[in-house]
């Protein structure tokens, strides 16, 4: 095979070039000084045979060629990731395997906190780097930078594989010395109060699945506080007069440490069903099926059994534009 003096090295390089679109946080992700990465580009130039990145403005932009490498330049990396890797049996008691997880602040409250003493106790050299996808997309799936991601199934890539990991329901919540909300709540009451919602993207554009909700049904409520991490609103609702509806899996978990009351909404909201999604290239990977096996096997049965109810399921359509 003639790879024309192509050092394979180089192919990591221009792979973080395309990503970040900037040199100095390419090198940055390389673990390499801002001149070696810049090198590492002169090199790329001169075996392609074109700029590939090009100033314009303060900005950098691929060039036709460098649009046309990104796919094959990935694809090849994983695929050399994968021949790597290609050990047909994982062992969670001397792996040192590092594990880097996509989810929102919610998941990893209810389902991380009660994984992360199992594996210790059974893959205790196992280490995790938890990821928060604020920004939305799947660019960090698409280009196999994650071994798993966490989301509501209704937000899945349809390129990658994937399945279901457990299911929750959304409840209000107040403070305990809340005087404008007794035992149940009025729909006019909801809409009245001033709420705590979460949102997410860097203009906070993104809505999350309660605000999506009420808002395609022409429920307009007084937002009062908008924060962006799920695990911030029932801190924020300690002493006021004011509601939020949440997850009902983290709203009693927080209801153990802070003077909460969890209430019936005035609504029927759909059942949030979180899956777990992988990239393609790591679908016959022994670790990452581990992991998804462990992850199954501790969800609470607890929680699932204060999740149930006698009340049918809302059915709605076309529910992929929220966020978490």
């Amino acid at each position: 095979m003639d790879l024309g003096g192509l050092d394979l090295n180089l192919l990591v390089a221009l792979d973080a070039l395309f990503a970040e679109k900037n040199v100095s946080r390419a090198g940055e992700r390389l673990h390499l000084s801002q001149s070696a990465t810049s090198g590492a580009l002169a090199r790329l130039r001169d075996v392609f045979h074109d700029p590939l990145l090009v100033p314009v403005g303060r900005r950098m932009v691929m060039t036709p060629v460098a649009e046309a490498l990104v796919e094959p330049v990935r694809n090849l990396l994983l695929q050399a990731e994968a021949i790597l890797n290609n050990d047909p049996v994982f062992d969670p008691g001397s792996s040192t395997r590092k594990f880097r997880i996509l989810m929102s602040d919610y998941v990893e409250t209810v389902l991380l906190a009660e994984a992360l003493p199992r594996i210790e106790q059974f893959a205790p050299s196992i280490r995790f780097e938890f990821i928060s996808n604020v920004e939305g997309g799947f660019d960090a799936l698409d280009r196999g930078e994650i071994d798993l991601s966490i989301s509501p199934s209704v937000r899945l890539s349809k390129e990658h594989p994937s399945e279901p990991l457990f299911e929750d329901e959304f409840t209000c919540v107040v403070w305990s010395g809340n005087r404008l909300v007794k035992s149940a709540v009025s729909l006019g009451e909801y809409l009245n109060l001033g709420h705590v919602v979460v949102r997410f993207g860097k203009n906070q554009e993104l809505t999350t699945f309660d605000e999506w909700f009420l808002e395609r049904y022409g429920h307009e409520r007084r937002v009062e506080i908008v924060t962006t991490a799920f695990n911030m609103v029932p801190h924020l609702l300690v002493g006021t007069s004011r509601i939020a509806t949440l997850h009902r899996r983290l709203a009693l978990s927080y209801q153990r440490y802070l003077p909460l009351r969890v209430i019936k909404p005035p609504f029927d909201i759909p059942v949030l069903q979180e899956s777990m999604q992988w990239h393609k290239s790591r679908d016959r990977d022994p670790g990452t099926s581990w992991l998804r096996s462990l992850l199954k096997s501790v969800v609470p049965q607890t929680a699932a059994a204060e999740i149930a109810t006698t009340k049918p399921r809302t059915k709605v359509a076309n529910l992929r534009s929220y966020h978490l």
